[in-house]
């Protein structure tokens, strides 16, 4: 029997790859970062869906640690992107109770864009609605290895016993450590695969591959994968009797 969906039967937590960008543009005759334009436009409808759909918690995946070997020309814009991107929406965001985070190893960006980064979060700090965060120069990989790297040197320190690391305590190090894991990882553009986002967190999170690229993403769709992800039947391993 088909559940009446509810708010509380949705994910709490959304992870979105936000893929197909460049071709979209491609399609239609453009350059690739006009694409990548029309595609930052599209977050902004599908943050202000959340909270309607009971979404508390959405992580978008912007810039990974693989892009870098795109050409000179898209990173640099790209990053000119970025900036702009968190310069134009700090006040609306900020109107619209969202609270902003980014994730991510900050070593190779720019000082003008992580001012801005850092100046975002702590104007939003306050804010009690949708949580955003926003993955930039970010690789699942890279985080567990930076991760790692914190625990060892708590380990060699002598905070830290390594009897006592288990499951639980890796979670601590990592970027995410103060967001509950992904419920749903959505991936748009007919791609089937995770691509190095939130390799640990998402262990037991639901997964929709959409054909949808991204800058013809809607709220409305958004909505109806929510939905889906209401049907499914969470065991977390375990057999239901």
């Amino acid at each position: 029997m088909n559940k009446t969906f509810r708010e509380t039967d949705g994910p709490r937590h959304v992870a979105i790859i936000m893929d197909g960008n460049g071709r979209w543009a491609t399609m239609r005759g453009r350059p690739r970062l006009f694409g990548h334009h029309a595609g930052a436009k599209r977050v902004r409808e599908v943050v202000e869906a959340c909270p309607d759909l009971g979404i508390k918690y959405l992580t978008i995946f912007a810039f990974s640690t693989e892009n870098w070997k795109r050409t000179q020309v898209e990173v640099a814009g790209l990053m000119s992107l970025f900036r702009r991107y968190i310069s134009k929406e700090a006040r609306a965001l900020k109107k619209q109770n969202v609270r902003v985070r980014f994730i991510g190893d900050r070593v190779r960006l720019d000082d003008k864009l992580i001012n801005l980064m850092d100046e975002l979060e702590q104007l939003t700090e306050d804010c009690s609605g949708t949580n955003l965060t926003i993955a930039l120069n970010y690789g699942g990989r890279d985080e567990v290895a930076r991760a790692t790297q914190r625990l060892a040197q708590d380990v060699a320190d002598g905070n830290l016993d390594p009897a006592c690391v288990d499951e639980e305590t890796l979670p601590r190090y990592l970027d995410t450590h103060v967001l509950p894991d992904p419920d749903l990882v959505i991936r748009t553009s007919g791609e089937a695969r995770i691509s190095n986002f939130l390799l640990w967190q998402s262990a037991y999170a639901e997964y929709e591959f959409v054909d949808t690229l991204w800058p013809d993403f809607t709220a409305e769709e958004l909505g109806k994968l929510s939905k889906s992800y209401a049907q499914r039947d969470r065991r977390y391993g375990a057999v239901k009797t």
